[in-house]
């Protein structure tokens, strides 16, 4: 298929990102971040997620694929980096956009429906720059034990059909390009790895929906398309105030589960979700017992767990909320696409 200039940057930007957390250089240990995402507020300083090694090049640009609009923001003109502290300050005349003109900067407790034209998309710079590898991530354990039918039909050259199933993130929300979604991506890394294979993706998520919907649309969206592989992504909004309270939702997943097994012949990858931005009205901010939850039921039927959340929160430990949410609220923008994309790549497969 051709996608044109803008799929083969996405090559190039998946598989330079597909080495951090990795030695790229052995005898120095230097990894390499690519398109890692950043607001800056006034002249306050912006946090990287890692310590840039002094002395290597660290690029800062628009856009997180590069195209005829991205704009190259130069050091000492737009910005002054200190390696020491993983920190980027925007300067006096910058051309890097001020989050402090956002309709949300400073908002607590916020309804966003009262904010038109609400969202972060304008407001990124993106960091490419080398690190001293400290840690390992992601952190995810191989689940290639619970997905031996997939790989088998990989490694022979079959078809093999995904229907990623969820809510709003699922769905692409948020990233710029459908072929930055996180399981697009994936799909697309699979492809590459197991060229006699073919590898249909098919996306099943609707947005807005909390397990409860998920139930309801289960036959149409998943069991009709007969997958060989299911993603089932749900979370961030069965946590919502008023939203599906952690026993029900356990329980919607099992018969999720039940249902897919009962139907199909496909295999199940249960995945995670991340906090969504604390300061918004309508989220219970119990992210990490939804999480839990999804891990324990994934463990409870020997479904394989992808765990977005906690490492979702070890790249964002040291950075902003607002430095991954596309919308500002709930949505992953393409670098928080890029970290699902990531943690699904561990999978073993």
């Amino acid at each position: 298929m051709n996608r044109g200039w803008a799929f083969w940057n996405l090559v190039a930007a998946a598989s330079l990102g597909a080495l951090t957390g990795c030695a790229t250089h052995s005898a120095t240990q230097l990894s390499r971040q690519v398109g890692e995402s950043l607001v800056f507020v006034g002249e306050a300083p912006a946090t990287l997620a890692r310590l840039p090694a002094a002395g290597e090049p660290l690029r800062l640009r628009s856009t997180y694929l590069v195209g005829p609009e991205t704009i190259e923001y130069i050091a000492g003109r737009d910005f002054v980096a200190d390696p020491a502290t993983g920190t980027l300050r925007r300067i006096a005349g910058s051309h890097i956009p001020d989050f402090s003109t956002n309709v949300l900067y400073g908002q607590t407790d916020f309804d966003h429906s009262r904010f038109p034209g609400f969202g972060n998309t304008r407001f990124f710079a993106f960091a490419d720059y080398s690190f001293r590898k400290s840690v390992r991530w992601p952190e995810q354990p191989s689940q290639v034990h619970l997905l031996k039918r997939t790989r088998t039909k990989l490694v022979g050259g079959e078809l093999v059909k995904i229907v990623a199933f969820g809510d709003s993130i699922t769905a692409g929300g948020d990233a710029t390009q459908p072929e930055l979604i996180f399981w697009r991506r994936w799909a697309d890394e699979l492809q590459r790895k197991y060229p006699r294979a073919h590898v249909a993706v098919v996306n099943g998520a609707t947005g807005g929906d909390s397990t409860v919907q998920g139930l309801q649309r289960l036959q149409a969206k998943v069991l009709d398309h007969q997958p060989d592989l299911v993603l089932i992504g749900f979370g961030m909004n069965d946590h919502n105030k008023g939203g599906v309270p952690i026993p029900q939702f356990e329980q919607n997943l099992r018969q999720m589960i039940s249902r897919i097994r009962a139907g199909t012949p496909a295999e199940i990858v249960l995945f995670s979700a991340f906090p969504p931005n604390p300061h918004w009205k309508f989220g219970s901010h119990r992210m990490q017992d939804y999480a839990a939850a999804t891990e324990r039921v994934a463990r409870e039927t020997s479904c394989a767990y992808a765990d977005v959340f906690n490492n979702w929160q070890a790249m964002a430990a040291r950075k902003k909320p607002e430095d991954l949410l596309g919308n500002n609220i709930n949505h992953p923008n393409d670098f928080g696409h890029w970290i699902y994309y990531r943690v699904l790549s561990e999978l073993g497969l």
